[in-house]
């Protein structure tokens, strides 16, 4: 007697659509959700019903996204491994770096943040994503120098690139990387 075994794919979750109204956007986004769900942001002006209509006409860019995102899930040890790593890391480069570049940092937090790697608050505060480990040592350097230097210059002006350029000449190839690999890391 042979045994047979099928391997059945689980069922993904069904589709759920959330619209978020967003004053300051100016048009129309969709995203997966780390759970699979849609978010379709309205923009200032818009409407439900186009937004619907939107959703619609990217509906197959949605699924095909939905299925990489429910594909690319970590098991919770794994998440859990990183965030470690990560709380281990992270804090102590990103002081190096901060005495190096002669600035002052208050606080450092680890998240998980889902759109951002990184933020930088006015009063020196620093909260990094813990994701951050699973990017290449470069990209991750040019991340937490990006940060300290807005507390050189708080927002994205040129004066705040060209203190990013001079504290990282390499910044432009890290951030191809992110806007090529970024978003499947979410």
């Amino acid at each position: 007697m042979q045994l047979r075994f099928d391997f059945v794919e689980p069922e993904p979750p069904p589709l759920q659509i959330h619209y978020v109204r967003m004053r300051q956007a100016r048009r129309y986004i969709m995203r997966v959700r780390p759970d699979g769900a849609l978010r379709v942001t309205i923009p200032r002006g818009g409407s439900r019903a186009e937004a619907q209509r939107f959703a619609e006409r990217h509906r197959d860019w949605a699924l095909r996204q939905r299925s990489r995102v429910l594909a690319a899930k970590r098991p919770p040890e794994e998440e859990a491994a990183l965030k470690a790593q990560a709380r281990r890391d992270l804090p102590p480069r990103l002081l190096v770096l901060a005495a190096q570049h002669g600035v002052t940092v208050t606080g450092i937090s680890i998240r998980g943040q889902r759109s951002r790697w990184g933020s930088c608050s006015p009063s020196g505060h620093i909260a990094l994503n813990y994701r951050l480990m699973l990017t290449p040592a470069h990209v991750r350097e040019y991340i937490l120098i990006h940060e300290l230097m807005h507390l050189k210059q708080a927002d994205h002006s040129r004066k705040f690139w060209r203190h990013v350029e001079a504290a990282c000449p390499g910044f432009r190839e890290a951030e191809r990387w992110l806007r090529r690999n970024g978003p499947s890391l979410f």
